[in-house]
């Protein structure tokens, strides 16, 4: 471990709480047979996690965040994701773009949670395949693996708000039977983000799988309806 990587996380474990580390495992399911289960929480809040990963960014190696990324510490490894996100998001160098990302591809493994997912993808991988072929995407939905399916599914968050909706859409089509609730938020999420941008899209692919679909996907899907068409769904009388 180097001295930059080392000072890192001493500075992150100089700002932790032992309250948030003794709240955290809770919170993000980190027991015995949860989705998070075994991480480790120093209990660092995200503001402590980005202004450190913005003191850092422009100077760190590749093999320094890689470090920090494989460390057993969430809030470690969220940290290294805001430096891997402010990095990409000051170049403009498509070569060097692609190196970021395939670094990202490379270290998924280590996405493994839902923050560290949401925080991370869709300004990393969402920005660099706008305008790129999505087979990707739809091979991380088959993987069988849960974070990187919710990867596949929020990356389209950046597509979403650019008006681009039909990857989305069947990324979501993909993933509408899944068995885990966090895939159900995803899918739910990312369909109101369409509806927040073009209704009749969003309406169109909910009259198709409203009835058949998970109820919580549903539920996040509508939470901006009107009441009475919220109604009418959860009813199944559309």
């Amino acid at each position: 471990m180097s001295i930059l990587t080392e000072q890192i996380i001493a500075s992150l474990a100089d700002n932790a709480s032992r309250g948030k580390a003794e709240y955290f495992p809770r919170f993000f399911k980190s027991g015995s047979g949860e989705y998070g289960e075994g991480d480790q929480f120093l209990g660092v809040t995200v503001p402590v996690q980005r202004k450190t990963a913005k003191a850092v960014y422009k100077e760190i190696s590749l093999d320094e965040i890689e470090q920090l990324l494989h460390n057993n510490y969430h809030e470690v490894r969220l940290t290294a994701l805001f430096v891997l996100v402010y990095r990409y998001q000051k170049l403009t160098n498509e070569a060097e773009r692609k190196l970021l990302v395939d670094f990202y591809l490379k270290n998924l493994d280590h996405v493994n949670n839902w923050d560290l997912v949401d925080s991370s993808c869709h300004p990393i991988l969402g920005h660099y395949f706008l305008d790129k072929d999505k087979t990707l995407f739809y091979e991380l939905a088959d993987s069988g693996q849960l974070w990187s399916q919710r990867v596949a599914m929020i990356s389209s968050y950046y597509w979403i708000k650019r008006g681009f909706y039909d990857d989305a859409l069947g990324i979501a089509e993909k993933l509408i039977d899944h068995p885990h609730d966090l895939i159900h938020k995803a899918v739910g999420w990312m369909l109101r983000e369409i509806g927040n941008q073009d209704f009749e899209v969003e309406m169109a692919f909910l009259r198709k799988h409203y009835k058949t679909m998970p109820r919580t996907a549903l539920r996040y899907a509508i939470e901006k309806f009107e009441p009475s068409l919220r109604r009418l769904f959860l009813n199944g009388s559309l």
